[in-house]
């Protein structure tokens, strides 16, 4: 039996490369050169299975060059329900600038993934599913599948008494939550500018996130986090608002520090946690994740001290 599902349509092999400092048009020297496997729910499946929870990852990999997503899973202990597909999983580079703690992602196309395809992962996934399982859907959908795919699998997922959890944005993500939608996710994770573009209107406070994402538990989305980056996130349900925050610390990379959030919200999810417990394990995680690269989320003890020390204030 499994805690927690996890499908990632899109994923990838992560090349980070580390230079002291990015100048765009000159040669650069590279520091280092890490690959790590990839995909927004691969990086969530990685981080939940540090803190010792017993999680299948689902998705389409390419078949030619899986040895990499095959020896992560087997080292985390994390059950393979992905898909093969004939050619191979993209590689996405990520350049991380020492100077700023900035990194910059150039990110190749993926996998030509159908329909059938995607009937085969959601066999795949209904394996492991018991009511109340959390399903973390999570990332882009590669070229050719329809904007409402993610909206389409949510629906069926809530059918089975699944708790979704949806990270994407854009077209899919406006596509679950929009008039057409049969049923919506339990919780979603948008960023500032992915909240604006879903609504069309700019959010320049804080009093206008928790607008906007009352305006989504209103429509009957459980809960909604806001990330902010280094301002930390706002938690938003039907009973409260709140904001949290860890004091900024050294970067090596964010890559994956969205994930690793998810990751905590699920984490948080599985315990039954009070909104102010989520948020900050929801924020131990990401801000665990900054000195990390790939899906590794470090020691429990770290993560629980780094959650202690979370600042959490009510917005309402």
């Amino acid at each position: 039996m499994t805690d927690v599902v996890t499908l990632t349509l899109n994923p990838a092999i992560d090349l980070t490369v580390t230079v002291d400092r990015l100048t765009i048009g000159e040669v650069q020297r590279a520091r280092s050169a890490q690959s790590n496997v990839g995909g927004k729910g691969i990086n969530v499946a990685g981080c939940l299975a540090d803190w010792d929870v017993k999680v299948a990852a689902g998705g389409v990999l390419g078949r030619f060059n899986d040895d990499a997503f095959v020896g992560f899973f087997h080292d985390k202990a994390i059950l393979d329900r992905c898909v093969r597909a004939p050619g191979e999983t993209r590689t996405n580079i990520k350049i991380a600038d020492l100077a700023t703690g900035s990194t910059t992602d150039v990110n190749l196309p993926g996998l030509a993934v159908d329909a059938g395809l995607v009937d085969a992962v959601w066999a795949a996934a209904l394996k492991d599913l018991e009511p109340g399982t959390p399903v973390v859907l999570a990332g882009s959908l590669p070229e050719g599948l329809p904007a409402e795919t993610w909206a389409r699998m949510v629906a069926d997922l809530a059918a089975e008494g699944a708790r979704v959890v949806l990270d994407t944005s854009g077209a899919p993500l406006a596509a679950a939550l929009g008039p057409e939608a049969t049923r919506l996710p339990h919780a979603i994770k948008p960023n500032r500018a992915e909240l604006e573009a879903l609504l069309g209107r700019d959010l320049p406070e804080t009093r206008d996130l928790v607008v906007a994402a009352r305006e989504l538990v209103a429509r009957g989305v459980a809960l909604v986090v806001v990330s902010l980056g280094a301002e930390g996130a706002l938690f938003v349900d039907a009973e409260t608002a709140l904001a949290a925050r860890l004091a900024p610390k050294a970067v090596l990379s964010t890559v994956g520090a969205g994930d690793a959030m998810v990751a905590g919200m699920v984490a948080a999810l599985l315990e039954h946690a009070s909104l102010d417990r989520l948020a900050r394990l929801s924020v131990a995680f990401a801000t665990a994740k900054l000195d990390r690269i790939g899906p590794h989320l470090g020691p429990k003890a770290n993560v629980e001290d780094l959650a202690a020390r979370v600042e959490t204030r009510r917005l309402d």
